[in-house]
């Protein structure tokens, strides 16, 4: 009885590891942006963007959700990342990152790219970075 229940423990812990790695390789991607299309600019400050156009491993746009966080007066970096987790976003991509909001994107596996121009090809250059980083 003991072997099988150290089997299954095994058998679950490697489902869960396998899961979460290919979460996050093939997670959301999130580029916070100044409007809800793919043509818009993206940000320049994370924390405070008016949205995030959420797309998916292929860089197909999934929605587009306004930032619950923007008004926030303290920490809406880390609290956007909490967001965006939920989302299931992988990875980032805006303008610039605050040090608390890398900090905790760092802290929870979330990779993030700034950039500037327009949203399309910001998910370009996030689906170039991911496949480097394969």
């Amino acid at each position: 009885m003991k072997e099988i229940a150290g089997s299954i423990l095994v058998l679950i812990s490697l489902v869960l590891i396998t899961g979460l790695g290919y979460a996050a390789n093939e997670g959301k991607i999130a580029v916070a942006a100044e409007g809800k299309a793919v043509t818009s600019e993206v940000s320049k400050v994370a924390g405070r963007s008016p949205c995030f156009l959420m797309l998916d491993g292929d860089g197909a746009l999934i929605e587009a959700v306004d930032n619950p966080h923007q008004g926030d007066r303290r920490g809406a970096g880390a609290s956007v990342v909490s967001f965006l987790v939920q989302k299931g976003v992988t990875f980032v991509v805006a303008g610039e990152f605050g040090k608390k909001m890398s900090q905790a994107m760092d802290a929870r596996g979330i990779g993030h790219l700034e950039f500037r121009g327009n949203a399309d090809d910001a998910v370009k250059k996030a689906l170039e970075e991911r496949k480097k980083n394969d």
